[in-house]
Formats: structure tokens, C-alpha cells, sequence
């Protein structure tokens, strides 16, 4: 009876490795995408028995989608793939610029489809998509994003204690090369946006990427990078905490822990340099560290620059969810918020005296969150503080905080 059990167990065995291995010959033999010589790229999908395919992506044009009682913004394109008469759907781009492109097919009805045939695939708070990137020459938008043959910097996953906060967290912290042969280096604290988690800068935003390849070419300095989970209420990225697996969210929308925090993350933000400063050689001096983030990351930041002016020297707000206090105004124009807070005039006031070295900000021309930086800059403006602002295509999506991040990177710490 035993040896019956085993030969079973074999055989199941078997069976699963011959489906594993038919799949990954299956997947091979269509290949998707291809980036042809002249820019374009060609996806393909072996989907004999669909009746409607089609590919949605940010390298196509955007759609407009409301957002009830907040504005618009831009959704990826879609494209509708032709069926040939070997079952195989094809559709090809136009010439696509330098630079790493999502997508994921609709297939009869179905959205967010993987593409079997590639393997390499981002998480994005609930969604995953596929990524391929599209380079032209040596420094171009899609070479920074990429692995090249350059000296790496390593990353790292790192639990700490946070006192303010009152649990354990983890953060990703990149070190430079060269790191290991000594030295004190300075530190950039990298903030996400709503919803992402201490995994989102170093997977979807290629952190580790661009600072290898800017560092290489002498266009950024050597940096510790930290990228802390921004949730005060979370420990770590989905599956990798205490808390069981839960689905991610922004507020209560996902189906994590919904206790409110003892602390907001610019509250508690010290507990991370402090960790930080005791175990890495850094350099533990106000022009040693820049802080800067998206989204709400761009908002903790902000409130960084206003509660502790005098601890960091670079500030960067990329598409930065605006509000003055702990609670979120979203219907409340952030320049009413401003006019009725009664310290926000004493904090600018406190801030730019102490002379910060760079106040950078970034936002895109149709990001939903556009007019809340033209009121802070109107503010500012008026009172006569010198900030740096950048304005480029596209709404709030990950190409703008991707470029953010490589134009703020080499600014600071110079």
C-alpha cells in the first residue's frame, strides 16, 4: 500500500512538472512584446478561441476618467489587436519614446490580463501589470531604467522599532557602491504615494536603477536611499507582516488593519532617521539629508518641511497630495485650507528663514491634484520664498515621478 501511495505521489508529481513544462513552451512559442529596430513594438497573444482582444497601456493615448468630487485624470489607452489565421492576435505601436511602458490585455470582457508570454511584472497597490522598457542611446530615459554594466548599489529590507508608532516596521534601504569599503554618505528619504508600501520606489519606481546609473555616470553622488512603508497603520508590504494576507488599500478601502494610528507618518518620521542615522554611516547633519515623495509621499513631505525646517536641507514634492493637519480635505481647496490655518503662515515663515538649499516641487499638466501646487505656489510666491518647479506632460502616473525622481537626484547633496 506504501509503495502505491509513493508511485502516486510520483506520478502527481510528474504530471505537474510535464504541465510547468508545457506552459513554458507554450508561453515561448510566442514572443510578446517585441521592440523592433525602428521603436515600434508588437504584442502578441496566442488566444484561438477569443472573440474581442485588446491592449491597454500608457504608451497609448490617454483617456479622461472623473473622479466623483475630485477632478479627472488620465487612464492608460486602449488598442484593439487583430486576429491572424494561426490563432496569434497582434498589434503594433508607433514609434514609442525611451522609457519603461505597463500594459495588460482585455480579453472578451476581461481586463487586466497578463501577457503569458512575459514574465516581468509590477504590483501597483491591487493591480498588476507587465513592463518592457524601450531605449534608444547610452543615458536616455530608458537606459536609466534598466540594469546596466555599472557598479550596484544593494538593497535591502529592514525591520526597526518605531516608539511614536508603537510597533515594528520595515522599510527598503539602497546603499551605494562602494558602501561596504567605508566612508559616511549622505541620505535620501524617498516617500510612495497612496496605497504602494516600502516595495513601490524600488519596484515600480526603478530607484535602484537610476541611482546606479546616474551615480556611474558622475551625474548624481554617492546616496543612501530609504524608502519607508508611509502607512502608520501598517508594518510592511502585503504578505510580509504579522497582520495575516489582507488585501492593500488606500484608508479603509482595503482589508488590512482599520484601528486608527497612534501617529501620523510626519510625526513619527524622526523614529526613521534616528534608526537610520545609528546604524549607517551617515552623515548626520542637516546638508547631509533630502527628503522627497509622491503623491501622498509628496504630502508627508511637505509636512516634514514644515515640522522639521531645520533637519533637512532638500525638499521635493512630486504630484503632491496637499493638506495642512491629520485629516485629508480632498473637497476643500487646498488654498482655503491654507487661508483658515492659523500656523501655516508662522511654519513658511520659520521654514524658508532657515534657508533651505533646494525646495523642489514637480506635478504634471493634467494631474488631478494640479491646482492644489498652483495654490501653494501662488502663497509662496507672494511672500517671495524661492522654491524650483518643474511642469511636464501627463497627469499622476509613474513616468512623471520616475523622471522626478532622476532630475531631483541630481540636485541634491552638490
Amino acid at each position: 500500500m506504501k509503495r502505491i501511495i509513493i508511485m502516486m505521489a510520483l506520478a502527481a508529481v510528474n504530471c505537474l512538472g510535464a504541465t510547468a513544462q508545457e506552459k513554458l513552451f507554450n508561453s515561448a512559442s510566442v514572443q510578446s512584446p517585441v521592440v523592433n529596430p525602428d521603436g515600434t513594438v508588437t504584442f502578441n497573444l496566442f488566444a484561438p478561441k477569443a472573440v474581442k482582444v485588446e491592449v491597454t497601456g500608457d504608451f497609448l493615448p490617454t483617456r479622461t476618467v472623473e473622479i466623483p468630487g475630485r477632478g479627472t485624470y488620465d487612464a492608460p489607452g486602449v488598442a484593439a489587436l487583430t486576429e491572424g489565421p494561426d490563432g496569434v492576435w497582434t498589434y503594433t505601436t508607433g514609434k514609442l519614446a525611451p522609457e519603461l511602458y505597463s500594459y495588460t490585455f482585455n480579453i472578451d470582457g476581461m481586463t487586466g490580463v497578463k501577457d503569458p508570454a512575459n514574465i516581468y511584472v509590477n504590483r501597483d497597490i491591487v493591480s498588476f501589470s507587465n513592463i518592457f522598457i524601450v531605449s534608444e542611446q547610452k543615458g536616455d530615459r530608458g537606459d536609466l531604467y534598466r540594469v546596466n554594466e555599472v557598479p550596484h548599489g544593494n538593497l535591502s529590507k529592514v525591520w526597526y522599532n518605531s516608539p511614536t508608532l508603537k510597533m515594528q516596521r520595515r522599510m527598503t534601504i539602497y546603499t551605494p557602491p562602494g558602501y561596504d569599503k567605508g566612508g559616511k554618505y549622505p541620505v535620501l528619504y524617498l516617500l510612495h504615494g497612496a496605497g504602494g508600501d516600502e516595495n513601490a520606489w524600488s519596484e515600480l519606481g526603478r530607484a535602484a536603477q537610476i541611482l546606479d546609473n546616474l551615480i556611474a555616470m558622475g551625474k548624481a553622488k554617492p546616496m543612501i536611499v530609504v524608502m519607508p512603508n508611509g502607512n502608520p497603520n501598517c508594518q510592511a508590504a502585503p504578505g510580509e507582516w504579522s497582520f495575516g494576507m489582507y488585501t492593500p488599500g488606500f484608508g479603509n478601502s482595503g482589508t488590512g488593519p482599520t484601528a486608527p494610528a497612534v501617529a501620523t507618518i510626519p510625526v513619527s518620521f524622526m523614529d526613521i532617521v534616528n534608526y537610520v542615522d545609528a546604524n549607517y554611516r551617515t552623515i548626520k547633519k542637516r546638508e547631509g539629508r533630502a527628503v522627497c515623495g509622491l503623491s501622498m509621499g509628496g504630502g508627508h513631505t511637505f509636512a516634514i518641511s514644515l515640522t522639521y525646517p531645520t533637519t533637512f536641507d532638500y525638499y521635493g514634492l512630486f504630484s503632491a497630495g496637499l493638506h495642512l493637519g491629520k485629516d485629508f480635505k480632498g473637497n476643500q481647496p487646498f488654498a482655503e485650507q491654507i487661508k483658515n490655518d492659523p500656523d501655516f503662515a508662522q511654519q513658511s515663515a520659520r521654514l524658508f528663514a532657515s534657508k533651505p538649499k533646494l525646495y523642489w516641487m514637480g506635478m504634471g499638466k493634467t494631474d488631478f491634484l494640479y491646482q492644489s501646487t498652483v495654490d501653494l505656489r501662488d502663497y509662496w510666491d507672494s511672500k517671495g520664498y524661492k522654491y524650483e518647479y518643474v511642469e511636464t506632460d501627463g497627469g499622476h502616473i509613474w513616468r512623471n515621478w520616475r523622471i522626478y525622481l532622476t532630475m531631483f537626484a541630481q540636485k541634491i547633496f552638490k
